[in-house]
């Protein structure tokens, strides 16, 4: 059986699907693999397919018009990416470049839409998918417009927390991933200079420590009083709890 039966399988979206319309799926889609730092699809690219990444990190951005990256979203294995495509089949309207060496399974569009007649859970997951991205990018223009740039990073923070944190045992947060502080600073709509301001203010009031591995929260509920939000809505189970990195 080809492999990408088991990595549309594993997409929690396709997960109320029957073994015959995975297999269907699995019979329309094709794998590629992209080298770090390539393009996956252009604003110029027609909007025909939908996309599940299976390995690695995408990442989907706008170039502003002073030629800089506003990231929009960071993309994980078994996240599905490219939506639009089932709601127009215009042009995309933003870039996707793989953040590393990654592999994505190409589904056309159709194909989707087929499954969405046959499958109102698969219809209602889709929306709720497009429902929760725009709801993260109103959240983030609101972010851009009204707050500073210190509460920019903290906010940027917890919102990766919620994807990548794990409790430890002393309650502190620490995050799986690894931005470059230019990463950070296109998600938030800032300059690299100002991350690293910012994160270094955070990291001297012990707030925040950063290796070259992980970032850790460590006052999260000061940090959540300062830009009036509620802690990382995390769940500590015994398999989470670790210690933090030193």
């Amino acid at each position: 059986m080809d492999k990408k039966f088991w990595y549309l399988k594993d997409c929690s979206l396709f997960q109320c699907l029957t073994e015959e319309q995975v297999r269907r799926l699995e019979s329309r889609a094709k794998s590629r693999e992209f080298k770090r730092g390539t393009l996956i699809y252009a604003p110029s690219d027609l909007g025909d397919c939908v996309l599940v990444l299976t390995s690695g990190r995408v990442k989907i951005f706008h170039n502003t018009q002073d030629g800089k990256q506003a990231v929009l979203a960071l993309i994980d294995p078994g996240e599905l990416f490219g939506e639009l495509a089932l709601v127009e089949h215009g042009q995309r309207e933003e870039y996707a470049e793989s953040m590393e060496v990654s592999t994505v399974v190409v589904i056309p569009s159709e194909e989707i839409q087929r499954l969405m007649d046959e499958h109102p859970k698969l219809s209602l997951g889709l929306n709720k998918l497009l429902g929760l991205r725009v709801q993260r990018f109103n959240r983030r223009l609101k972010s851009l417009l009204f707050r500073s740039n210190r509460e920019r990073v903290v906010h940027l923070l917890f919102d990766l927390a919620e994807k990548y944190g794990k409790y430890a045992k002393d309650g502190s947060i620490a995050m799986g991933i690894r931005l470059s502080h230019q990463e950070l600073a296109s998600i938030i709509g800032s300059t690299r200079e100002t991350v690293t301001l910012v994160l270094g203010e955070l990291q001297e009031e012990g707030a925040i420590s950063v290796s070259r591995k992980e970032i850790i929260l460590h006052e999260v509920g000061r940090l959540a009083a300062e830009i009036e939000v509620p802690v990382p809505n995390l769940k500590p189970t015994k398999d989470l709890w670790r210690e933090p990195a030193r």
